[in-house]
């Protein structure tokens, strides 16, 4: 389904102390103008199909997903979209924490105008005192599911450590996207729980292994920062709500004397090579999990799961 001059005229204690204080990411008025120019430019790039435009309020697996989409989308239609639904955000909750160093991070917790799906959650990241706020994660939560999360005494929400084993997490938020890669291609591990996007995917693929007229193959991989950061909040139990991403190909190869029947146009756009006898599908996914405290004993438990086609290439 991851900003222009206003963002850069963000400035303040977090561009003069923001490497070494600890401070807000920015101020929630500040932080309601970028959700603003976000969803601004955002209906304006997906009516034009416009790349560019896009590229400079998405980055990490947010843009990478939505960037090939464009692509994929303005070579199919060169004219656009103009009779694209835009989007509108209401009842927003700023999550905003208070942070040293960088990159910097705030998470919007919105309704969207989207029937039937849940509360809209993006991370907002700055990589820079001087660079634009860009989203980087896009997750679709029930409402219900939603965490409560931990705030300090100023009202702020607080972070987690990715890195190492201080966040008294059962996985380290920069372990999620090799232990869930690892998962996925070899069913190792016991870090997550059972779902649709954990157990039942690995039976999915089980299956499509079993097809006699073509061959299915899996590889996946970890994103890694600083392209694919994670971010993590500390939820009221001890735990965390957290963002990260993975990337997974999946090769169809066909018996000796069949070429692959490509038909969607979308992909036939992103496509490199010439498909004579296989195809193999790359894929961008962004994650939303809550992680469990060490002392708990629990699994790390899936609360959106967004996936797009990145590239495709034929041989």
């Amino acid at each position: 389904m991851t900003a222009g001059a206003l963002l850069a005229s963000l400035t303040g204690c977090v561009t003069v102390h923001g490497a070494s204080a600890v401070v807000p990411a920015l101020s929630k008025a500040e932080a309601a103008d970028v959700l603003a120019t976000f969803v601004k430019k955002n209906n304006r790039a997906n009516t034009a199909y416009d790349v560019d435009l896009n590229a400079t309020i998405e980055t990490g697996p947010l843009g990478a997903i939505d960037q090939a989409g464009l692509t994929s989308r303005k070579k199919v239609r060169p004219e656009g979209n103009p009779d694209y639904n835009r989007l509108k955000l209401t009842d927003t909750h700023y999550l905003i924490p208070e942070q040293a160093g960088w990159p910097k991070f705030f998470v919007t917790d919105s309704r969207s105008d989207r029937e039937g799906q849940g509360r809209w959650l993006f991370v907002f990241q700055r990589d820079r005192a001087d660079g634009p706020w860009k989203a980087s994660y896009l997750s679709v939560i029930d409402p219900d599911a939603v965490p409560e999360f931990a705030r300090d005494e100023h009202g702020h929400v607080r972070t987690v450590p990715v890195a190492g084993g201080d966040a008294g997490l059962t996985v380290p938020p920069d372990e999620l996207s090799k232990r869930y890669a690892r998962y996925l291609q070899e069913g190792a591990g016991d870090d997550f729980a059972a779902g649709p996007h954990t157990s039942e995917q690995r039976e999915e693929r089980v299956e499509e292994a079993k097809r006699k007229n073509v061959r299915n193959e899996f590889a996946d991989q970890a994103a890694e920062p600083p392209r694919y950061a994670p971010f993590g909040l500390r939820t009221k139990d001890g735990g965390a709500l957290v963002f990260f991403a993975t990337r997974h190909h999946h090769k169809q190869t066909l018996p000796r004397g069949y070429h692959p029947d490509v038909k969607n146009p979308l992909v036939k756009a992103l496509m490199k090579g010439k498909p004579q006898q296989s195809v193999t599908y790359v894929r961008m996914s962004e994650q939303a999990v809550t992680v469990p405290t060490q002392k708990s004993n629990g699994k790390v438990t899936f609360l959106s799961r967004v996936e797009g086609l990145t590239s495709a290439h034929g041989s």
